[in-house]
């Protein structure tokens, strides 16, 4: 008789199906950054249904469809929804999580816990917003201006203070592991100068994320007193103050916008030399431009007050530190032109987006100094002219920004090419959809239809209607990406490890990466971005694999 080892007398259990773990409580960064790509990217879906309704409202002057409260509410959940639960963890939360550990030779987030725990708090973050709506959702728009905060319905608005409190502890947790890693857990060899530029850009992301978001989590807490404790910090009726409600609100929201947009500017600082077979034009400036933004963020939030009575040497300084912000964005804008200029373009799905993002961002930016102008800014304050200039920076940037980098490392995430032709309908449709939409916006505002209104004058009717067609364009255009990105997860071609002949650290694991994130430790051999340099083939037709083999050989 043989004997039989324990192993084989062991019943045959089945491992539980790979899916599950993204439903569970994971400290993998990857499993992490997918959570966050599929729950932010649902709550995406939802803010854009609110906003589908919201112009269905107001393809017509009267309050005929969703009615004045509802509306209130549809518009104040629209834009909460679309800042803090889609745009701020899809840009640091997703792609940071997935990415920088990747990026800087790392096998993990510098603290995995608190990593999983800051994705945790956003399901019941967003869920407990939603519930608002079964007590009447808050009316007072994503601002909470007292005193209407403070005179809309309490359980509604306590609903959303908690809400954005969660969001807010998450982002913080977030940006506590970012700088830690990015600081203290590259490779040996990697110096600040030798990183990526989207780990610059999430280093100054979370020093804004820091700085900034517990100013706004104490104006909430303050808020909520007035509400519930019957205190007066804000109530003008018991001799508070609500511009001092204003002055803590914008100084977390207009560095929000930052918080919002450079984990993007990363992206596409990223994307651009990959598929332009050239070189980074500027690296420093681009990576230091990025700091600068992050300090002078900090310095500008009462641009948004030029009509709460802000005395005019105050007006001045803000007008100045706002059109001062322009220069670092824009030595980006003039960084990322100058490196496709001249290069072996190829245009694939993220680079269309990503030269998207470019267009649209440089008009959001130049209306944004526009409305850095006080006397102009008093003249277009809480019109349609505002809306314009948000979408274009947040949408036009942010979202644009998205779907770039979601073609771009979708190979590497899931080990699967997307199909193009698919992803380029998505593109069409989305540009013109959006600029249908928004730039009709400008005139409204410039004529002076405000904004977060239901009702306006009928003489706006038709310019209504066209932008009520291109968000509805807008909308159709995420189902191809949607049908995109599950059929190619589930059956398109797989993916090399480094599809686009990339070089930095991710592309040097296998698509999709191990638990460890690298079989062997990984080598940083060249720049981040020294295509056409060297031995390095322009078309990327000779395989870096092939290159990084004979380097590990002679070292």
């Amino acid at each position: 008789m043989t004997a039989t080892t324990a192993e084989e007398n062991l019943p045959d259990v089945k491992s539980p199906p790979e899916w599950r773990k993204y439903f569970g409580f994971s400290t993998d960064h990857k499993v992490i950054g997918i959570q966050y790509f599929v729950t932010t990217f649902v709550f995406y879906l939802i803010g854009g249904v609110m906003a589908s309704l919201v112009r269905a409202e107001l393809a017509t002057p009267d309050a005929d469809f969703l009615g004045g409260e509802t509306y209130n509410g549809m518009f104040t959940l629209h834009a909460t929804v679309m800042i803090f639960l889609w745009i701020v963890p899809a840009g640091s939360g997703a792609f940071g999580n997935y990415l920088i550990p990747l990026l800087i030779g790392a096998r993990d987030m510098a603290f995995p816990k608190l990593n999983a725990i800051a994705f945790w708090l956003i399901p019941p973050g967003g869920i407990l917003l939603l519930s608002s709506f079964f007590v009447g959702a808050p009316g007072a728009g994503w601002t909470s201006y007292p005193p209407l905060s403070l005179n809309v319905g309490k359980a509604s608005e306590m609903i959303w203070i908690l809400s954005v409190l969660l969001l807010g502890t998450s982002s913080i947790l977030g940006g506590v592991n970012f700088m830690t890693t990015i600081l203290k857990m590259r490779l040996p060899d990697m110096k600040l100068t030798d990183m990526p530029l989207f780990c610059w850009a999430m280093l100054a992301t979370s020093a804004l994320i820091l700085m900034s978001t517990p100013v706004l989590a104490g104006a909430l807490i303050l808020l909520a007193f007035d509400l519930i404790a019957g205190t007066a910090f804000f109530d003008p009726a018991g001799g508070g103050n609500p511009v001092v409600y204003q002055h803590m609100f914008w100084f977390y929201s207009h560095p929000a916008v930052y918080i919002m947009i450079l984990p993007i500017f990363g992206l596409i600082s990223e994307i651009l030399p990959v598929h332009a077979r050239k070189p980074i034009f500027g690296y420093l400036a681009i990576a230091y431009s990025s700091l600068a933004i992050s300090f002078l963020g900090l310095v500008v939030w009462a641009h948004h007050m030029f009509t709460s009575g802000t005395p005019g040497w105050l007006r001045m300084f803000f007008m100045i530190a706002t059109m001062t912000i322009a220069v670092p964005t824009g030595i980006k804008i003039f960084s990322w032109l100058a490196t496709i200029w001249g290069g072996k373009l190829r245009l694939n799905s993220a680079m269309l987006f990503a030269m998207g993002f470019v267009g649209m961002f440089v008009i959001g930016g130049l209306s944004g100094i526009m409305v850095a102008s006080a006397p102009f800014d008093i003249h277009v304050h809480d019109t349609y002219f505002i809306v314009a200039h948000l979408h274009y920076v947040l949408f036009g940037g942010s979202v644009f920004g998205l779907y770039a980098g979601m073609y771009h490392w979708f190979p590497k995430i899931t080990g699967r090419m997307m199909n193009e032709t698919l992803g380029r309908i998505h593109f069409g449709l989305t540009l013109v959809g959006f600029n249908i939409c928004f730039f009709p916006m400008h005139w409204l505002g410039l004529q002076g239809m405000p904004r977060r209104v239901a009702q306006y004058d009928p003489q706006f009717t038709t310019v209504n209607v066209i932008s009520t067609v291109g968000a509805f364009l807008l909308a159709i255009s995420t189902i191809p990406f949607i049908i995109n990105a599950i059929w190619s997860w589930m059956s398109g071609p797989k993916a090399p490890a480094n599809p686009w002949k990339a070089l930095t650290l991710e592309w040097q694991t296998s698509s999709p990466p191990p638990v460890e994130n690298f079989e062997d430790e990984p080598f940083l051999w060249t720049g981040p971005y020294e295509y056409g340099v060297d031995s390095i083939d322009e078309d990327g037709k000779q395989t870096v694999e092939e290159l990084l083999a004979e380097v590990k050989q002679e070292v």
